[in-house]
């Protein structure tokens, strides 16, 4: 293992989706969601084939035992970028990174309904501790569902991004299950594949002509987006999730950069008070679940061949 360069890798990629997110955000005025998902999901399939064929795993890398799994981790995978992307040109880029931050937690909950996972009384009190959190975050745009037209459209994107969310740790739990038979360029591969599919289903609701500028952002997202991801995967074969996983939440640092100077964003006190506490709630059960791995690979010797 090369933890430094799987932590670097981890950190190239966290910001390359953040720039994605500030690209599609730029185009959000104009370009609708199912649109914005077409080209991100699209653009980003050559750089994985590329990919795939650098490494040479073309040929083993495109195989499926599961084509009806891979089809649902798209479908719930499109919706939450949908949903995500569709916040953005509602919401500030920090608030929707820190919205964001709830599908770990919401994955922790559906671990244990969906996949019989154990999840003990310490990080179910992280889970509660992260949407205590979450809410306060939203409570601002929350209260503003009755005011002006801006005022209510920021709450429904705030809305968008929280179901978001919700999706993709949806995702996360098919995401589970098809590793246990599926290789990971697979799974990234045929993600992209479904999403530029079903993006297609949007087509009645309005696509627009893009300007030239927006053009530029849209196929500078897929692209980016493919690359964030061929990164993201790198760093898991260089250093265990338990290490390179808290830096996901680098991704706030740069949302605070790129949405001060970029888009004149200002973070209010609120806002960082409810990432603050869903940040510590994330990185509490990255720890327990690191504790816990310790734990079964202790276990494991002890046991003998016949389990």
């Amino acid at each position: 293992m090369q933890p430094i360069k799987g932590i670097t890798l981890k950190l190239i990629a966290v910001m390359l989706f953040i720039v994605m997110s500030s690209l599609i955000k730029a185009a959000s005025e104009h370009v609708p969601a199912g649109q914005t998902v077409f080209y991100r999901s699209a653009f980003a399939i050559p750089v994985i084939l590329i990919w795939l064929w650098y490494r040479q795993e073309l040929k083993t890398g495109l195989k499926v035992q599961s084509p009806i799994g891979h089809f649902w981790r798209g479908f719930v995978g499109t919706a939450a970028m949908g949903m995500m992307f569709a916040g953005l040109g509602l919401l500030p880029l920090p608030e929707v990174t820190a919205l964001g931050y709830a599908a770990p937690l919401m994955t922790v909950v559906f671990a244990a309904m969906f996949l019989n996972e154990k999840v003990g009384v310490f990080r179910i009190s992280a889970v509660a501790l992260g949407l205590v959190g979450v809410m306060i975050v939203l409570s601002p745009r929350l209260s503003t569902l009755s005011g002006p037209t801006v005022e209510t459209g920021a709450a429904v994107g705030a809305v968008l991004v929280l179901m978001g969310a919700l999706c993709a740790a949806l995702a996360q739990i098919y995401i589970r299950k098809l590793v246990a038979t599926e290789q990971t360029a697979a799974i990234v591969f045929y993600f992209s594949l479904t999403s530029t599919l079903l993006s297609l289903l949007t087509l009645p609701l309005g696509w627009v002509w893009p300007t030239q500028a927006e053009w530029v952002y849209l196929i500078l997202a897929g692209l980016i987006g493919g690359l964030a991801q061929i990164f993201l995967t790198s760093a898991y074969r260089f250093a265990d999730a338990s290490v390179v996983a808290p830096f996901d939440y680098a991704s706030m640092i740069f949302a605070l950069l790129i949405g001060y100077f970029i888009f004149d964003e200002v973070p209010t006190k609120t806002m960082l008070l409810g990432a603050s506490l869903v940040v510590l709630a994330g990185c509490i059960i990255i720890w327990r679940e690191h504790q816990l791995g310790l734990q079964r690979g202790k276990a494991r010797p002890l046991k003998t061949p016949q389990g």
